[in-house]
């Protein structure tokens, strides 16, 4: 989509509201609660909604990637790790500890980052900046930074000194003191004083610079500890106040920290969509149709499979679940609940290592096909299903059909058809769709149409559908 040089982008426009409703199918099952509606969006790159996370990936892989694979994929944006000056060494988290706005860090220089954002624009992908503005680099910390910038404890030359940091100077310990939360150290970082009109100021400053080289929209990085007039105030000092925003705050029940009350300045990622998916494809999932309820309004919830966090807290499923993965993330670009976003990190066994090679100030670029990063993205399923998320937006779900545990269908509208088997052993049945009668190819079972999938007139089609596999048919992709 041409875009006019002067008109400010915005990650998903135009939001329209559906009336839906599941339509059962093969089977009766038990009544159900209506589905949730799919976005309608006017992308302003690519195809789609769908972000790709890539993470510690540096600036000039993420480049190539975007030309190469993101584009052609129809992802519509990508999320970089924070681009920023931080503390010297190899562990993934020395990108989260901050030293100064400098776009300067081991993942690049600020021309390969304006450079890469330009490729991705070319290629019709926007840019998701990850930002780091709750806190400063860990107490009793002195240096310098991958860009040379000094620093000590209450000094970040140039940028903060002691005044501009809360009074509170010992870690969070209780996660049901808001006051705590808010405003003492997480894990020993030294937290910001959000409240004054120069720590705005400046983050606001950083935040338009991102803009001016050409950033879409942040994902705004442990937002929980920030309270949400403040990130309101900074936001509204932004040359765009209207750039999209996605908070990562982790719900939790019984805290007094929701996600919910960021919405008045972006979105919010919702945990226990995460969460959900792993209980779920541990158990039974027949459940996933109710993953909505209860949740964050599924036009302002940001929804993944895992994240850097939650890949190595347990809190999620991440690659080492090996099909029921693949599965979980066939899901998460088929279902209408939430704006997606499909990560891609690397093979780690230590929680704490950086990516692979990765020294105190540099890290190599990205390799697929060798070495231990996913590449998620490459995925013949995965970019099989991006196709369908963005064939099928707009969509609501018919034809529902389970076995009553593993073993689930749907449709989307008129227009898709997803099977996942999460059992151990292959299946084949017969389907019922609401697609027009023809030969259609399946996306996850390779991406040459070399697996065709025919329905009849009656909507209906018969397939196998392997052990921990899935089968997924759309109109846009006919054999």
């Amino acid at each position: 989509m041409t875009r006019h040089p002067n008109v400010p982008r915005r990650l998903l426009a135009t939001l329209t509201t559906f009336a839906t409703a599941l339509t059962l199918g093969l089977v009766a099952t038990a009544a159900t609660p209506a589905a949730e509606p799919a976005r309608a969006v006017t992308p302003e790159h690519g195809d789609g909604d769908v972000i790709l996370n890539l993470f510690q990936w540096t600036w000039d892989s993420v480049a190539t990637e975007c030309r190469d694979v993101i584009g052609p994929a129809g992802f519509g944006y990508v999320q970089v790790s924070p681009p920023l000056e931080h503390i010297r060494g190899s562990q993934w988290w020395t990108s989260y500890q901050p030293v100064s706005y400098r776009i300067e860090s081991k993942l690049g220089t600020r021309a390969e980052f304006a450079s890469m954002v330009a490729a991705c624009d070319a290629a019709g992908v926007g840019v998701i900046a990850d930002a780091v503005v709750n806190h400063m680099a860990g107490a009793g910390q002195s240096g310098t930074g991958v860009a040379g910038t000094q620093f000590s404890d209450d000094n970040f030359a140039g940028t903060y000194g002691a005044a501009d940091f809360n009074d509170c100077r010992s870690n969070i310990s209780d996660y049901t003191d808001r006051y705590q939360v808010q405003n003492c150290r997480l894990v020993s970082l030294q937290d910001l004083r959000t409240g004054s009109d120069y720590v705005r100021g400046r983050l606001a400053a950083y935040f338009d610079d991102l803009v001016s080289l050409g950033v879409d929209g942040f994902r705004i990085d442990a937002a929980k500890h920030i309270p949400a007039s403040d990130l309101a105030a900074i936001k509204a000092r932004m040359g765009n106040p209207n750039v999209f925003w996605v908070h990562e705050v982790i719900g939790a029940a019984g805290e007094p920290v929701q996600p919910s009350e960021y919405l008045g300045s972006g979105d919010s990622h919702e945990f226990d969509y995460a969460r959900q998916l792993k209980r779920d494809f541990d158990g039974q999932i027949k459940n996933l149709r109710f993953i909505g309820d209860g949740k964050l309004p599924y036009d302002r919830a940001g929804v993944f499979v895992d994240n850097h966090d939650t890949e190595r807290n347990g809190e999620s499923m991440n690659y080492k679940w090996g099909a029921k993965y693949v599965l979980a993330n066939t899901f998460l670009l088929s279902w209408p609940y939430g704006s997606p976003t499909v990560y891609s990190g690397y093979e780690f066994s230590n929680n704490d290592a950086g990516a692979p090679g990765a020294t105190d100030t540099t890290v190599p670029d990205a390799t697929c096909g060798s070495g231990r990063w996913t590449c998620t993205q490459r995925w013949t399923e995965v970019r099989g299903m991006v196709g369908f998320h963005n064939e099928v937006s707009g969509t609501e779900v018919t034809n529902w059909w389970d076995d009553g545990g593993n073993l689930v269908s749907y449709g989307r509208g008129a227009r898709g058809y997803v099977v996942l088997n999460n059992t151990a052993s292959a299946v084949q049945r017969s389907f019922q769709t609401s697609l027009p009668a023809g030969t259609y190819c399946d996306v996850v079972a390779a991406s040459d149409c070399s697996v065709k999938r025919t329905v009849d007139s009656g909507g209906w089609f018969t397939a196998s559908v392997p052990a921990y596999g899935a089968l997924a048919i759309h109109v846009g992709e006919r054999g």
